[in-house]
């Protein structure tokens, strides 16, 4: 398909107050625009929708109501039917039956979401006014896909809720008035010929490269984050979408603008840690671990368990809060209450996001991913949205990671990475699986997203459900020096460092050698190292070196036959020591019952660098020349006495040669008993290394439980002054009273009526001395705190000058449990006063 004549395809979402904005968009969007536009408004679903025709009166563009299979052309103007759901594929408008009741329905986040995964980054989304958050998921969906989201400035819209809600969530790449919107969209399109954002042409030019690595290095400056090992096409994909909102055509020229603008790194940042999630989500997936995964997990502890999971790029927590829900939901079911517990370790990137997900507020359109059910018992009402509630909030601590870098948490029984690893470069995934693997205990669970697999680490994990991604590792004790530990403290690789580690070749001995041996020689030969082990052959060696009895030993010195063995040795250490061949001519070399005749060449390599110290040897057969028959002119005692000397010298060299092969045998022998104990140390080193790791993944889980809780603790120290300062300012004095009716807490008016100091904290109100003429209050209160119903009494002090209104309320906790009561004193002594002057008055 030509993309020249395939249109844009612009979805538009609007609600209250919406025909106004889209009259003003639609007056300024021109023909020729090369775009098609499809309108997603909420509508009265037993009511005819006219909004087409308004519409046509202020654009040229032709303007109709969705018919099911219609084709997106340029120049048209498209409107979602009333009671209707709106879907998209390879062009073409799909019409849907509503997918929640009347009053649940978020169409233009469905039609935001279908439009994401048919055209990619191609995809622009635009939100005008409306109430509510509709629209906020489906734009989060076009950012993941890089497509451009558009929204409308709040001062210009009547309602802003919507347009508010796509830019609280980072999501708006331009807020604009309606009038100026296609403006800014058409200078986006004309930042490619095509219309839409690709990963440009010069991307394998040398500038683009060092360009590409500018930008990483000063990211890395700016955040402290290395993005070099992230996937090239991933980071040319989100750096053009900024090129394309700053209307800029050549990357140099955006390196140039970022070290301008430190402000454009920290938006680009943003950019690249885009999270996607929402709660449960793909469904099947959970189903699968509620079902199946996590109670087999449960069943392999009989007598119970703290569960620890671990979501690294946890975004804005709603996956973490899913599988504390969905833990909780399965211990019910299986009536494990009381013998299984949950920690979850949430961890991101990103502050801004992690300080979301510990607030755990969020809008009200996540009724569209969780059932009825799930709201009413895991979230609380809060606003126009949902709070999670106390019970979940616990179980799951977030803090600011990076998983490249810092240490991972370990002895986990799951680990949900879904969506990361897509945008990691391969590389960098092989580090991470084996790193996932020594994090998880035995049985553990990881779950992996819909693109991500293992790859060829089938050694480390089983696979439990191949379309869920669901893997179970697999008990294997894994060297220490196969697991790349994350650390702060190593230098950014480059990006042209780490492609040349990736592609380095990798040696062929073979091909060596007999490159090299085709150049010089062609007899039979061997290569061997320095200490004489045999790594090559090549020819029939068998007439020079045979097997030696016992063990398989392939060593040159241990094969030899009979009469080269010494000479062998004195070569080999002659060769290491020059840079010339050594040659031994007419080597007498026993054979199986006779004799032969070799020339020995043996030749150190110096070159390529994969050959270097290893040596050739080379056996050459020569012709043995025939013995001439000669006339003795020696007597016969002179023979025999130099037959004896001979027999001597021969017995004398037997002995060296055994003494030398005693020698060799006592020097193999403590070699090996080297060998072992560096294996020893390496055991031992193994160990303190794991050592080392483990404390530095429980000091980074000491230091994620410290960040939380110092969160916690910053925000209960604003609570207790505000609440101070509220309690004090109403001027109302106040005894909060615990279930014991013991003094919790009390405001400093109340001082004027009982002779209360700091330290009366904790003690009964019946031994504290009041002013006041009521004799009764403690037995009221214990009536509050049993019955629940208020008392209101207005009680005068002894000296009968000033009267108060006293209130007994029952004191609540924010799970409905009565804790206490709570008394209100109010002075109404004016109150008294002027209702005593009245009376007096009165005839």
């Amino acid at each position: 398909m030509n993309p020249e004549s395939t249109p844009i395809i612009i979805g538009i979402g609007a609600s209250a107050g919406g025909l106004e904005a889209l009259e003003q968009f639609f007056t300024h969007v021109p023909l020729g625009s090369g775009a098609g536009f499809v309108v997603i408004q909420h509508l009265d679903p037993t009511h005819q929708g006219i909004l087409p025709e308004l519409l046509q009166r202020v654009t040229a563009m032709k303007v109709t109501q969705v018919v099911e299979g219609v084709s997106v052309e340029m120049d048209c103007v498209y409107v979602i039917p009333p009671n209707k759901d709106l879907s998209i594929r390879q062009g073409k408008l799909h019409l849907l039956a509503p997918s929640a009741p009347r009053g649940l329905r978020l169409p233009i986040d469905f039609f935001f979401q279908a439009l994401a995964d048919d055209q990619h980054e191609r995809a622009i989304g635009i939100v005008l006014s409306g109430m509510g958050s509709d629209g906020t998921l489906g734009l989060r969906a076009i950012k993941e896909k890089s497509g451009l989201v558009f929204a409308q400035s709040p001062d210009s819209a009547k309602f802003d809720a919507m347009p508010l809600s796509a830019i609280n969530a980072g999501l708006a790449d331009i807020i604009a008035a309606p009038e100026t919107l296609w403006e800014k969209i058409a200078a986006c399109l004309q930042q490619s010929r095509e219309g839409w954002f690709t990963v440009p042409t010069p991307v394998t030019d040398i500038k683009s490269k060092s360009a590409l690595e500018q930008i990483v290095m000063l990211l890395h400056t700016r955040t402290g984050n290395d993005f070099s090992l992230y996937k090239k096409h991933t980071l040319y994909r989100r750096i053009e979408r900024r090129m394309g909102i700053h209307q800029i055509g050549i990357i140099t020229n955006y390196v140039s603008f970022l070290r301008e603008n430190p402000q454009e790194l920290d938006l680009l940042f943003k950019e690249l840690l885009i999270g996607v999630t929402h709660f449960f989500r793909d469904t099947v997936v959970w189903e699968q671990l509620k079902s199946n995964a996590i109670p087999a997990l449960l069943a392999k502890y009989p007598f119970g368990k703290e569960m620890r999971a671990w979501i690294p790029a946890c975004s804005t927590g709603e996956e973490a809060y899913s599988l504390a829900m969905l833990f909780k939901e399965v211990l019910v079911e299986c009536q494990l209450e009381y013998k299984f517990k949950l920690q979850v370790f949430a961890t991101d990137l990103d502050d801004d996001a992690v300080g979301k997900a510990r607030h755990g507020v969020y809008p009200s359109n996540i009724a569209g991913n969780v059932s009825p059910e799930r709201l009413g018992r895991f979230f609380e009402v809060q606003d126009n949205g949902y709070r999670i509630n106390k019970e979940i909030r616990e179980m799951v601590i977030f803090a600011k990671q990076n998983i490249i870098m810092d240490p991972p948490f370990t002895k986990l029984d799951m680990l949900f990475c879904r969506n990361l690893l897509i945008y990691l470069s391969p590389e960098l995934q092989k580090k991470l699986i084996p790193l996932f693997h020594y994090a998880l205990a035995a049985h553990g669970l990881l779950l992996l997203g819909s693109a991500e697999t293992i790859g060829s680490l089938t050694d480390l994990f089983a696979v439990i459900d191949s379309p869920s991604h669901l893997y179970q590792r697999i008990e294997k004790n894994l060297p220490i020096t196969d697991i790349e530990f994350p650390t702060k403290y190593l230098p950014s690789a480059t990006m042209t460092q780490s492609k040349t580690v990736a592609t380095k070749p990798i040696i062929n001995l073979q091909s060596q050698v007999e490159r090299r041996l085709l150049d010089k020689y062609s007899p039979a030969a061997v290569v061997v190292n320095a200490e004489g082990d045999i790594l090559y052959v090549h020819g029939r060696t068998g007439k020079y070196l045979e097997t030696a009895v016992g063990k398989a030993n392939l060593n040159i010195h241990a094969m030899s036959r009979e009469g080269l063995r010494n000479e062998l040795f004195g070569a080999l250490k002659q060769a290491q020591q020059q840079s010339e061949a050594v040659v031994l001519r007419s080597l007498m070399v026993g054979t199986n019952g006779g004799s032969q005749m070799i020339d020995l060449t043996v030749q150190v390599f110096s070159s390529p660098e994969s050959l270097k110290g290893l040596a050739l040897v080379i056996f050459s057969d020569v012709a043995t020349p025939k013995i001439r028959k000669r006339v003795r002119h020696s007597p016969s005692a002179d023979l025999q006495t130099l037959q004896d000397e001979l027999d001597k010298a021969l017995e004398k060299i037997q002995s060296l040669m055994e003494a030398a092969q005693t020698s060799q045998e006592e020097l193999t022998s403590a070699i090996e008993e080297l060998q072992s104990t560096n294996e020893e140390l390496q055991s031992a080193n193994e160990e303190l290394t794991t050592s080392k790791e483990e404390m530095q993944s429980l000091n980074e889980e000491l230091q994620t439980v410290n960040a939380e809780l110092q969160a916690k603790v910053t925000d209960l120290s604003w609570v207790n002054n505000d609440m101070n300062n509220l309690l004090n300012s109403m001027e109302i004095a106040t005894i909060f009273l615990d279930d014991a009716l013991n003094i919790r807490r009390f405001t400093n008016h109340v001082t004027h009526l009982y002779k209360l100091i700091a330290s009366d904290v904790g003690r009964p109100l019946t031994d504290i001395v009041t002013d006041l003429d009521y004799p009764q209050l403690y037995q009221d209160a214990q009536s509050v705190l049993h019955t629940l119903v208020f008392i209101e009494k207005q009680i005068k002090t002894r000296d009968g000058q000033f009267f108060y209104k006293v209130r007994i309320m029952p004191y609540r906790t924010q799970n409905n449990v009565i804790d206490g009561v709570v008394i209100t004193l109010i002075d109404i002594t004016e109150t008294k006063m002027l209702e005593a002057q009245l009376r007096g008055n009165l005839p």
